[in-house]
């Protein structure tokens, strides 16, 4: 390594401060992305695709949606990033449309979705007010 004296020690750099919201919209994307792309293996299974698209199409869907749910996992900390994982939800619900429980599938991580923006940004709320005005009402 260039530029680095054998003396000097290495100083770890600080890790970014994740979010309530970020944490766990990041476990939800994640988790959602196996499902999804095991949907995606049953949509080739069950050549469910229409109007005679090969079947295997439906394993590059699922693995597509999966790869896009991994990489909006990591991006969690722009706004276009939330609405992007909304999306998300969005596409897999319209697979519902081939596989009805896809359906099913989008429902419940819908659902886990929404907790985690509404609730992750309630509490990342409440946290920077309590960062912004600590209470000192124990004599310190």
């Amino acid at each position: 390594m260039a530029g680095v004296s054998p003396r000097e020690p290495r100083v770890p750099r600080r890790r970014r401060q994740r979010g309530a919201l970020e944490s766990l919209g990041a476990v939800v994307l994640g988790f959602e992305s196996i499902v999804v792309f095991l949907g995606g293996l049953v949509v080739y299974g069950l050549k469910a695709l229409p109007f005679g698209i090969e079947p295997w199409w439906g394993i590059v869907g699922g693995v597509v949606m999966a790869v896009a749910m991994v990489a909006v996992s990591g991006l969690l900390r722009h706004r276009w990033a939330i609405i992007t994982g909304w999306a998300l939800q969005v596409v897999l619900l319209l697979g519902g449309l081939l596989v009805p429980a896809l359906a099913v599938v989008a429902v419940i991580f819908g659902g886990m979705w929404a907790y985690a923006t509404i609730k992750g940004a309630a509490l990342d709320r409440r946290n920077a007010r309590f960062a912004a005005d600590p209470d000192l009402s124990n004599g310190e």
